[in-house]
């Protein structure tokens, strides 16, 4: 049996979202994160790092969004419908999925990480950690994270999905990407008109729905 490990507020709604594509039986053992925003101790049963998603298939325990959908799509995609066949849309395949975590959610993060810290200091440092944040912000994060939005803008103005048709990169790169439509200012029309194409999928809306019954 199939279990997904879902931690709220995480990457788990790639894997729930791509088991739905596949139309797999599977289960879904829900964890609530603790008030400082940690892992629940019961998830570190599962695996030491306790990093949300957690797929358990059979005896085996596999992390990382990118290597469970490839686990995934090898595994019950036996039509191969999520994976393209032709030799350039291939390498397409593979570069998104890795792209989506090396490359733009290290940015994500930081800018997240970044606009949090002043909540967490003393009250007499605030105005100083506001400083150091908003320069490292402004110098480093926001200069790099409108390099990759036009260059994501300009690739989905000329491609509906990342590798040909909608395959499982697609999956993988929709969360910086609704990310991005979240947390970063700005008017970015084709990211839009592709997260709007992808959350019209019935696994998409099914994922959704079942993720909000959890929670």
């Amino acid at each position: 049996m199939i279990t997904l490990h879902h931690l709220d507020q995480s990457r788990s709604f790639r894997i729930l979202w791509a088991l739905e594509e596949l139309a797999q039986d599977y289960q879904v053992k829900f964890y609530k994160r603790l008030p400082t925003l940690a892992a629940p101790p019961e998830l570190k049963l599962v695996h030491p790092l306790a990093k949300a998603p957690i797929l358990t298939d059979e005896d085996q325990t596999i992390v990382e969004s990118a290597v469970i959908l490839q686990h995934l799509q090898e595994s019950y995609d036996t039509a191969q419908k999520f994976k393209p066949t032709a030799k350039k849309d291939q390498q397409q395949y593979r570069y998104w999925m890795h792209y989506a975590e090396g490359s733009l959610m290290p940015l994500l993060v930081m800018q997240l990480v970044m606009s949090n810290v002043p909540k967490h200091v003393p009250w007499l440092i605030k105005p100083v950690a506001h400083k150091i944040t908003a320069g490292v912000k402004a110098g480093f994060i926001h200069p790099r994270l409108k390099e990759h939005i036009a260059y994501l803008e300009d690739y989905l103005s000329k491609h509906e999905y990342f590798a040909g048709t909608f395959s499982f990169a697609d999956i993988q790169m929709w969360f910086p990407l609704d990310a991005i439509q979240s947390r970063v200012s700005g008017s970015y029309p084709h990211i839009a008109k592709y997260l709007k194409r992808l959350e019209e999928r019935p696994a998409f809306q099914r994922a959704k729905f079942k993720e909000q019954g959890l929670t």
